[in-house]
């Protein structure tokens, strides 16, 4: 369509919307969800925001402390000079949307100043409405807001296509590309291009991680010939470099305090921890008579943040690990039905598809993997003596604001 249509067309369908009123055409669902969200926040469409600006000194701890630091190279190699030469910029943010690293046309710097859209500012969708850093932080997807998809009335000019990307190490979202410019100059194209950079991006941080890895295995292997019984070497993030005694597993859960010492794992009980150069050895020692008194007696499912996690706790210590939207999802439906689910039921339960049982069983073998202790299955269940605490956001409508699971949906909106 002719810019000026499709912005005309967009603005009238907005005012529709957050009237409360019928549109034609409606707005995309995750737009639309995105509005919703912001008008139960209290933000003012036609304001300013809530956006603030980071300390130089702050900026820089962010920028040093980021795993972006190491694939920025491979962002401004493919988006810059695009986004200069089709006056634009690239934006990049932190996981809380902050905005750390900012470069292109000159001309739109200046303009993106004026909206407050420059280093240091905070850019989550709670601050300045739909966007494309803060609205992909909570989807978890690549997004497109086009003019008056914005939530706020001043960003109405601009165009915004933004991809986040994932820590292929342990699954942590590190943050989001962004390329934003005027209406006149976004090519249809640029969100799949930048969702093909922030790709690139993730393949040059897994292309690292495998290599730590393989140093690492060449380290361990002569300390794990020398040892009896069950023992792995593996790397910071828990991902296996060398094994011995016990069937490999890809990735050993690790709390986020791990330390050496003795240290209770809910996949294999007690342990010792040593430190390695880029990782640890683990041992198994909780085998025997004391492995009653290492079994979990209580789990802590945390809904009520925007990265949802799982602590385990017993008398041999606790273990927390922050989960993925579907393992958050799954566990969810668990708490909710502590006699058991089964795969068909749960497949109904998330997909509302009885039939995606081989894409449950999948995931919920990978969850078993990690808390071998607290899950059973036929039925997949939690096991009847773990006592199990859900933490749920302030307001229900806010529960897991990612999922589209049947069952999510339904909590959201008859919380009792």
């Amino acid at each position: 369509m002719d810019v000026r249509e499709a912005t005309r067309l967009l603005k009238g369908m907005r005012a529709a919307t957050l009237a409360g009123l019928p549109s034609r055409p409606a707005p995309r669902a995750e737009i639309h969800a995105s509005w919703r969200r912001l008008l139960r926040h209290g933000l003012d469409p036609d304001g300013a925001g809530h956006t603030r600006l980071l300390p130089l000194a702050e900026v820089e701890r962010r920028r040093q402390s980021s795993p972006l630091r190491e694939v920025l190279p491979v962002l401004r190699e493919a988006l810059v000079s695009v986004a200069d030469a089709a006056q634009h910029i690239m934006v990049v943010s932190d996981a809380d949307g902050m905005l750390l690293w900012r470069e292109g046309h000159a001309c739109v710097l200046r303009n993106a100043d004026a909206l407050g859209f420059q280093v240091g500012a905070d850019w989550s969708e709670e601050a300045v409405g739909t966007n494309g850093v803060g609205t992909p932080l909570i989807t978890g997807r690549p997004m497109l807001v086009h003019s008056a998809e914005h939530f706020l009335s001043t960003h109405h000019t601009w165009t915004c296509a933004g991809a986040p990307i994932v820590d292929p190490r342990d699954g942590r979202l590190l943050g989001v590309v962004d390329v934003s410019g005027p209406l006149s100059t976004m090519h249809p194209a640029t969100l799949a291009f930048v969702t093909s950079v922030s790709r690139l991006a993730e393949a040059e941080l897994r292309t690292r991680h495998l290599a730590a890895v393989e140093r690492l295995r060449t380290v361990a292997a002569p300390v794990l010939c020398r040892i009896g019984g069950r023992a792995l070497a593996v790397d910071t993030n828990g991902w296996t470099a060398a094994v011995t005694g016990m069937p490999p597993v890809d990735r050993l859960p690790l709390p986020k305090s791990f330390r050496a010492g003795r240290v209770w794992l809910p996949s294999l009980g007690m342990c010792a921890v040593e430190p390695l150069p880029g990782g640890w050895l683990v041992r198994v020692v909780g085998d025997g008579a004391g492995r009653a008194e290492a079994l979990p007696r209580r789990v802590v499912l945390d809904l009520s943040r925007r990265r949802a996690s799982v602590t385990v706790s017993g008398d041999a210590g606790s273990w927390a690990q922050e989960l993925s939207p579907r393992h958050a999802e799954l566990l969810y439906v668990l708490a909710l039905h502590r006699s058991g689910r089964t795969a068909a039921q749960l497949a109904q339960d998330i997909f509302e598809d009885p039939t995606r049982t081989v894409t449950v069983r999948a995931e919920m073998s990978r969850l078993r993997r990690h808390l071998a202790e607290v899950l059973a299955h036929r039925p997949y269940r939690f096991a009847e003596d773990v006592e199990v605490e859900v933490v749920r956001p302030a307001r229900p409508a806010d529960l897991l604001p990612h999922s589209t699971a049947p069952a999510v949906r339904g909590a959201r909106h008859h919380p009792h």
